[in-house]
């Protein structure tokens, strides 16, 4: 009952704190290990806060491999989670533009190479898709969500957006399709208290050759990626 009612605030506090000692960390001088550290940290801690258990199956995916992850979208649980599920894979979050403006948390996002989306302006946007580019060429690994928000339908996927797609086909890196439920009944969006009772699972789809599309071909992409997810949420719903 505690953890349930008192998750926000105490989540508020470590996101604090971790983004502050993030913020501390020279990128230009730290490794690889020291660079990536704090935020997993961070993911751990929330984790452990919210008191949730997670099944993952990650099928062929290395554990220290550099891909593009595009995943579904239901909760701010999801970061955590990912986190925790693919703390060798140096990931990082395209995420929009709000995110950046909140106090500390956004400086400590921008720090730490998370890449920043603003869909209100097409020109800042494409520069965006760039800069995400660069940085999975640089080692990291980006992780998408093509709804573009959170989904408060937990039925179905929502609609993906053609964006992540320009960038998963430029970077050139194999592409995971990562499906996850019930993190939505867990913590839904706009709610401040949590249910960590559901099982979070997470599953890993059969990795994408990116050279089997052209950049022309992005929409066919997003349309096989909706599909493929959708089929498997749905299949994962069903376990609970």
């Amino acid at each position: 009952m505690f953890r349930r009612l008192f998750f926000v605030p105490l989540l508020y506090l470590v996101t604090v704190y971790y983004s502050i000692r993030m913020m501390q960390v020279d990128p230009e001088k730290a490794t690889p290990e020291e660079y990536d550290y704090w935020g997993l940290k961070w993911g751990d801690a929330a984790v452990r806060l919210a008191g949730i258990r997670i099944e993952a199956d990650l099928g062929e995916v290395d554990p220290k491999g550099h891909y593009v992850f595009i995943g579904n979208h239901q909760s701010n649980l999801d970061i955590p989670v990912l986190f925790r599920v693919l703390k060798g894979n140096r990931i990082r979050f395209v995420a929009k533009k709000s995110l950046f403006d909140i106090p500390i948390y956004g400086k400590a996002l921008a720090h730490s190479g998370h890449i920043c989306i603003d869909r209100e302006n097409r020109r800042a946007a494409m520069k965006s898709l760039s800069e995400a580019v660069d940085r999975a060429k640089e080692g990291i690994s980006p992780v998408i969500f093509p709804e573009g928000t959170r989904n408060t339908e937990l039925s179905q996927l929502m609609e993906f957006k053609v964006g992540g797609m320009i960038i998963a086909l430029k970077a050139g890196l194999p592409v995971v399709p990562i499906v996850m439920t019930n993190t939505g009944r867990i913590m839904s969006k706009g709610k401040l208290t949590i249910d960590n009772r559901p099982v979070v699972r997470v599953k890993a789809l059969p990795v994408i050759d990116p050279s089997e599309y052209t950049l022309k071909e992005r929409e066919k992409l997003k349309d096989d990626l909706f599909d493929m997810m959708n089929t498997a949420y749905q299949e994962l719903l069903a376990q609970g």
